[in-house]
């Protein structure tokens, strides 16, 4: 009579868990629930966080469920689009093999490092201020082997980058951006004599991306500031004098361009003292292999694209023409 019971009993426990592992949740298995898995939960913690998303029961018989299907362990942290109508069966085996949803944030060319933590600051991916600060550690930049500059300005490649909520750091964003640049410049680094360091290149490709958008021009932009180095001529750069006013909003003055900073080359003779700006792949080729000429100035049309000039007199007669507003004439 006993093992009667004994059988009974244990029948109507494996009933009740099957019941729970084969019951089916709410909702059409066409539509989708967004789950956000933290990093380091326990089965008890997903069961709680499936639940609230109504896609199964809150049920002490989850984590054990979970553990006989030998699934407990592969239970992964990330966002996930997980598919509704399920039993909890079916739910697990899902989440187990489910791959995290990837979020494009996009960095364009010559961004600031200030305004590549906004970027991602807005959406919710890092604190700014803690991605400025990690980005100026001197323990940081060691750890990256980086430790001879000011901070990683530079380094931050320009792209669009695939991120999952998965727990990622600021640490980690970092990382990222700096591997990604490394491995472009490698790809197009070149054994020419430019007579410039790596770093120097960077900081010439920060201003030439920073001068012109045009693809077009950035090699004879690059070609131009060369030759202004090998002269000893000041780079004479607005965007460089821009970078080293703090909070700088507006047009420049002609008290900003006779302010001494080590970005104003307008003051110096040589490159700033680091980049102003994160260049992409095009502005880097083209202090790589920049267009030889004999252009010292350049000024804007105003529409894009700009003028070209080989002396000092050519270059005032374009600035009088695209820079300085015409008097209008009086009415008699």
């Amino acid at each position: 009579m006993a093992v009667l019971f004994l059988f009974a009993g244990l029948f109507c426990l494996v009933g009740w868990f099957l019941q729970f592992a084969t019951e089916v949740a709410p909702g059409e298995r066409s539509e989708t629930a967004i789950v956000i898995v933290p990093s380091g939960s326990s089965v008890i913690t997903i069961n709680e966080i499936l639940a609230r998303a109504d896609l199964v029961p809150n049920d002490a018989r989850f984590p054990v469920l979970a553990r006989y299907l030998g699934i407990a362990a592969k239970l992964q942290a990330g966002e996930f689009a997980l598919h509704r109508g399920q039993t909890p069966q079916e739910l697990l085996k899902e989440l187990a093999s489910a791959k995290p949803i990837q979020h494009a944030v996009t960095l364009r060319e010559g961004l600031s490092l200030s305004e590549v933590a906004a970027v991602f600051a807005e959406g919710g991916w890092c604190d700014a201020e803690e991605f400025i600060g990690l980005a100026h550690d001197p323990a940081f930049l060691k750890s990256l082997g980086l430790d001879s500059y000011i901070n990683l300005e530079g380094y931050l490649y320009p792209d669009t980058y695939y991120l999952t909520r998965k727990g990622q750091t600021t640490e980690d964003l970092l990382r990222m951006q700096v591997r990604h640049f490394f491995a472009v410049w490698n790809e197009i680094k070149t054994d020419a004599p430019l007579e410039l360091s790596p770093y120097e290149v960077l900081i010439l490709a920060s201003m030439v991306e920073k001068e012109t958008a045009k693809a077009s021009e950035r090699p004879i932009v690059a070609g131009v500031f060369l030759n202004r180095l090998k002269k000893g001529m000041r780079m004479q750069s607005d965007p460089t004098v821009m970078y080293g006013i703090e909070n700088f909003s507006g047009k420049l003055s002609r008290k900003d361009l006779k302010t001494p900073s080590p970005y104003n080359t307008y003051t110096i003779k040589r490159l700033p003292v680091g980049p102003i700006s994160n260049p992409g792949r095009a502005a880097l080729t083209a202090v790589l292999h920049p267009t030889e000429s004999k252009f010292f100035y350049f000024v804007s049309k105003n529409d894009g694209s700009h003028l070209f000039s080989k002396s000092l007199r050519e270059h005032n007669r374009a600035v009088n023409k695209y820079q300085r507003p015409k008097k209008k004439k009086r009415n008699n």
